[in-house]
């Protein structure tokens, strides 16, 4: 599926929900694509991606960034505590602040670099063991943590489990951002990115669809 296919569609759903046009935004997942599929879609004029590892965003975004403008890159993997100063400096967003201990460390690193990436909280809505994230129900106190210390939470992230119905998770993820005042949403993937326009995503991560199957070495 093309690029200018998924955007229309995402476009589609908008209209049909009653939503702004233009109010979900779509992030291009770039992690272990190729070089020359991510610069075909910088070349038809799409700036906003996605990668899950800040080793290999390093390794690619910079060049980019270099030969393209206004490029907004997102952290959509998990951060380990000693690649937030990297992370910090290379992206525009992290998506996955999900434990106390990160939330500190970004905090403590803002002060020090004198500017702070928007920030999403990841909720684990399908309460799995082996996905990041924080738990449903513990998510207004981590919010209110994260606060604390000072940072700004643009607002919320979820991946939902694979064998359940997306839109469930998708609505329980806006829930907890309207009661603690949040209006980003980056929910949906290739698979059910129009359902989560529907539940109002203002993000979408979509990533094969875009560039075809991921090429792993």
């Amino acid at each position: 599926m093309a690029l200018s296919d998924i955007l229309q569609k995402i476009r589609d759903e908008e209209a049909r929900v009653g939503r702004e046009a233009g109010s979900t935004r779509l992030i291009a997942v770039s992690k272990v694509q190729p070089l020359d599929r991510i610069v075909s879609v910088l070349d038809e004029g799409h700036r906003l991606f996605g990668e899950n590892k800040v080793q290999e965003a390093a390794g690619k975004w910079p060049d980019l960034r270099a030969r393209y403008e206004s490029i907004e890159l997102h952290l959509i993997g998990p951060l380990q505590t000693n690649k937030a100063r990297q992370a910090m400096e290379l992206f525009d967003a992290i998506e996955t602040v999900d434990r106390p201990k990160l939330a500190k460390t970004i905090a403590r690193l803002a002060e020090e670099l004198g500017h702070c990436p928007k920030l999403f909280v990841q909720v684990n809505t399908g309460e799995e063991e082996q996905k990041a994230g924080v738990m449903p129900g513990d998510a207004d106190a981590f919010i209110a943590d994260c606060r604390d210390l000072g940072l700004t939470i643009a607002g919320l992230m979820c991946i939902p489990p694979v064998d359940e119905e997306p839109s469930l998770h998708f609505a329980l993820l806006a829930k907890i951002a309207a009661r603690n005042g949040l209006d980003e949403l980056s929910m949906g993937m290739s698979g059910d990115f129009e359902k989560a326009v529907a539940q109002g995503a203002t993000y979408v991560r979509v990533g094969s669809a875009i560039f075809g199957e991921r090429v792993y070495d």
